[in-house]
């Protein structure tokens, strides 16, 4: 034992003289007698052995991801590198023999050096961007800490860590006190659980005996394309799902789905479920969800909120009114990973009844649920059973900000978008097809092809910004998501796209 503690010891010392402890380890740097902290570390029962692979890990992550920060602040972008080329480029290969430590930190570091950086000034591809460093803490000990969610046995205050962000988030909707919800693994399994418990509303027997109805649901034709995926996994079937018309902004049009569901009402069909975008994919669009909601209450259907994209401006007091009529839905999801900078997959569904979410996704389990009541016992209202610690990330950033905080972001978030939105329709070049109040951009230059631009501005390691299309426009879109972008950075994606077309188009 003395062995091991003096080895320790060294180790500890060798960790205070690396050139790359910036603090990551100044908690033990804090004990002056090391001898004394290894000896009670000993007491406490943990194997020392152990402890020190785990902080000989933790060194090359934290050189790595000094090497990563410092290149992604540095390029903001990495190089591309051709499918085909991967297995040629780097060591993939899984071998009977493994690596020296050494040898897997280059590695490594050849690997996330050439993986996408979602989180540089460069990168405006997806429905997420930029990482916001308290929730990285947050899921970093969320790793280290390795709980399942299931239970309140294995998860312990965890638990009640998860029940404190969904208690806050159904009083910013206005849900009641028998409100309740989950952390899924991403916005699809959000919707998805949303048309189970509406299908098991509507017909009860399904759940026991399968679906044998005429169940019909409707979304808007810019919704996300979950939603008739989980038509076909629940059993409703991919042909009940009518899809809506929009308008010009990509809002579904509420006359429409009233006399879609008229008429499937007079062919003895069941209407079921409403699904409502908060943000779709490609413009943005939010639903009207007050005029939706009354439409609902008069055919008796579930009405659910999809706000994965856009569905952070609860938090906001400038938008908020985005959400008219949000206290009268059925259910709600967004997704903090999207626009808030939580690490992926960061997604929260409520349903304004607890006793629903319950009803269709608890299950007995004698070998699990040993310990405390179903409050407490998180399997019993979610989908999956091994569920990650998702919470935890999400709650240090709201504890280190406050409400406000976050409303700041939000905030920011649309003030970059307006940045560019008044950049295009001041300059006679660029023509502009989406529409205020969006965090989506939608635009073209002058009359370059948009795939073009995107796909080689991609190619040749300038840009990663997408395309898409509305109403028989396709167009470049910039979606602004990535709060800790400025207003500088916003302006040089619009410089990037002039010079490279000016130079290589």
């Amino acid at each position: 034992m003395t062995a091991n503690i003096v080895k320790n010891t060294l180790f500890l010392k060798r960790r205070q003289e690396s050139p790359y402890n910036s603090g990551f380890y100044k908690e033990k740097d804090k004990h002056a007698n090391y001898t004394s902290y290894f000896s009670n570390f000993a007491k406490n029962n943990f194997t020392i052995i152990m402890s020190e692979q785990l902080f000989d890990d933790l060194h090359i992550f934290h050189s790595l991801a000094n090497e990563l920060i410092t290149d992604f602040n540095e390029k903001g972008i990495s190089s591309k590198i051709n499918s085909k080329d991967l297995l040629q480029k780097f060591n993939l290969s899984l071998n009977n023999e493994g690596l020296e430590d050494k040898e897997l930190k280059e590695l490594l570091k050849d690997l996330i050096l050439h993986t996408p950086k979602t989180s540089g000034k460069l990168f405006f591809n997806q429905l997420f961007g930029g990482l916001n460093s308290k929730a990285v803490l947050g899921d970093l000990l969320a790793v280290l800490l390795n709980n399942s969610m299931a239970t309140y046995k294995i998860a312990g205050p965890m638990v009640e860590v998860e029940k404190e962000i969904l208690r806050k988030i159904s009083q910013l909707i206005s849900y009641p006190d028998s409100s309740g919800g989950t952390l899924p693994t991403g916005g699809s399994m959000s919707n998805f659980m949303a048309l189970i418990i509406s299908r098991d509303k509507k017909c009860s027997k399904s759940r026991i005996s399968g679906n044998t109805q005429n169940l019909i649901c409707y979304t808007s034709e810019n919704s996300h394309y979950s939603i008739g995926k989980n038509a076909s996994f629940s059993g409703i079937g991919r042909e009940n799902v009518r899809y809506i018309k929009t308008n010009e902004k990509g809002e579904m049009i509420p006359d429409l789905l009233r006399t879609e569901i008229e008429k499937d009402k007079e062919k003895a069909f069941i209407p079921f479920f409403v699904n409502a975008t908060l943000g779709t994919t490609v413009m943005g669009a939010i639903d009207p969800i007050y005029d939706i909601s009354k439409i609902c209450k008069q055919h008796d259907l579930w009405l659910h909120i999809d706000g994965c994209y856009s569905g952070s401006v609860i938090f906001s007091k400038k938008y908020k009114h985005f959400v008219k009529g949000i206290e009268h839905s059925d259910s709600f999801c967004f997704n903090p990973h999207k626009t808030l900078g939580t690490p992926l997959s960061t997604s929260i569904f409520l349903v304004k009844n607890q006793k629903d979410l319950h009803d269709s996704f608890s299950n007995k389990a004698e070998y699990l649920y040993q310990t405390d009541d179903d409050e407490y016992n998180l399997g019993q209202t979610s989908f999956e059973c091994g569920r990650r610690n998702n919470a935890l990330k999400f709650w240090t950033l709201w504890k280190s900000v406050g409400t406000n905080g976050i409303a700041k972001m939000v905030d920011q978030n649309y003030h970059l978008a307006n940045v560019a939105r008044d950049y295009i329709t001041n300059n006679k070049d660029y023509t502009l097809y989406s529409f205020e109040d969006s965090l989506s951009v939608c635009f073209n230059y002058k009359n370059y092809d948009p795939k073009i631009i995107c796909t080689e501005l991609y190619n040749h390691n300038k840009l990663m910004i997408g395309y898409g299309k509305h109403k028989g426009n396709e167009f470049i879109r910039l979606v602004s998501i990535n709060r800790e972008n400025s207003e500088e950075n916003i302006l040089n994606v619009f410089k990037v796209i002039e010079t490279f077309c000016k130079n290589n188009l």
